[in-house]
């Protein structure tokens, strides 16, 4: 069998590996407050978002053409480079998701690609300037747009139902709060699908399998689609549990206003083929909500946290993008891609067997926030 034809396929199974660890990472985005005001069931609200981000994935192909071509050298980039980009988001993900920090997918897998191409073509072969266009600057702008949409809709709700007695209204926006959800997941689908199948199409320019022009082959979107419907559906409860329960106490007109917020916002940024990260949009949007009731409703300290890894989102996934580069390239060929990926495989796993012991599931992700991720009667139960 062809070398090139095995490295091809490595970085196609991390592509969708990374996809579907987008799918569990992100599930918070659309469902966390709906989960939390109980206007969908968590099992229910998980099912729905995965069949919504599924359709999502076939609306539109402008962010999967900004990850191909807009922030490096295509020229520059091998299998090899792609697989360590991959390998550096996919780390990020899953260690944000053990500490149940709502960070970016996007950033993540951009860091990666961007450490992966430094440390082995050099900076010319990076595109600084789209990135900062149509990375860094949509980074900033995304969520402090989020907040201020969410702060201004949250403080209209609740005024223009001030006079609807409390049960109505709780059961009006319980209602609304499907809809928009499913607004949120559909949207989310749109763009968060697209950054696979981007860098599928990558690797495949880069092993001469697809011409540099080429579009997205039909078969890379259906398994994006698919790849992020999976993710979605497993549901990633430990970071559904600290947007639903830790940034703020949520109620119903505050879960609708966020929602709608965050829809409006990653519909925007889609439509302009803006990679943004709506991990980034939907926390915006939920502080926004916050912040539109009452200010002291926000727990600033966990946002500062999760501001935090923001922060480093970037450079982190670059630098083990870089390291995976380095670890394949000293190996060389197929065989260093696999050792890596064998390497990444076992760190996985040893991480999901870490989570076990403080879990985080559909039964618990609504318990009272106590400070913590993992509540605190699993705690106890733990210890005993």
């Amino acid at each position: 069998m062809d070398a090139n034809f095995v490295l091809l396929a490595i970085v196609i199974v991390t592509a969708l590996s990374f996809d579907f660890t987008n799918g569990f990472h992100d599930t918070a985005n659309a469902m966390a407050t709906s989960i939390a005001t109980g206007a969908l069931r968590p099992k229910v609200a998980v099912a729905l978002s995965a069949a919504l981000n599924f359709a999502g994935a076939f609306l539109s192909l402008k962010v999967a053409a900004t990850i191909a071509t807009g922030i490096v050298e295509t020229g520059a980039i091998t299998l090899t480079i792609v697989f360590a980009g991959l390998i550096g988001g996919l780390a990020w993900n899953l260690l944000t998701w053990y500490f149940g920090i709502p960070s970016s997918s996007s950033h993540a897998l951009i860091g990666g690609v961007v450490g992966a191409t430094l440390i082995a073509a050099g900076a010319s072969a990076v595109k600084g300037a789209e990135i900062v266009s149509k990375v860094l600057i949509p980074a900033v702008l995304a969520p402090l747009a989020a907040i201020l949409v969410a702060t201004v809709g949250t403080y209209l709700v609740y005024v223009i139902t001030r006079n609807v007695p409390d049960g109505t209204r709780g059961r009006g926006f319980r209602y609304g709060q499907i809809g928009s959800a499913s607004l949120v997941s559909l949207a989310h689908g749109t763009n968060d699908a697209q950054k696979t199948m981007g860098i599928i199409t990558l690797a495949m320019i880069a092993a001469g399998a697809i011409g540099k022009d080429a579009g997205t082959p039909p078969w890379v979107i259906v398994a994006s689609a698919t790849a992020i419907a999976l993710g979605t559906y497993l549901g990633g409860w430990r970071v559904i549990r600290t947007l639903g329960k830790g940034l703020t106490e949520i109620e119903t007109p505050q879960g609708f206003a966020a929602e709608g917020s965050s829809a409006a916002v990653i519909f925007a940024s889609s439509h302009f083929g803006f990679p943004l990260s709506t991990t980034h949009v939907c926390t915006g949007s939920v502080i926004g909500s916050g912040i539109g009731k009452h200010l002291s409703e926000v727990r600033w300290s966990l946002a500062a946290r999760m501001g935090a890894a923001w922060l480093i989102t970037l450079p982190a996934a670059a630098a083990v993008g870089a390291l995976a580069w380095s670890g394949a390239n000293v190996i060389g060929g197929a065989l260093g891609v696999a050792v890596v990926f064998g390497v990444a495989l076992v760190l996985s796993g040893a991480l999901y067997l870490a989570s076990r012991r403080q879990p985080v599931n559909a039964g618990n992700v609504n318990d009272e926030w106590a400070g913590r991720l993992a509540p605190a009667a699993k705690v106890r139960e733990h210890a005993a």
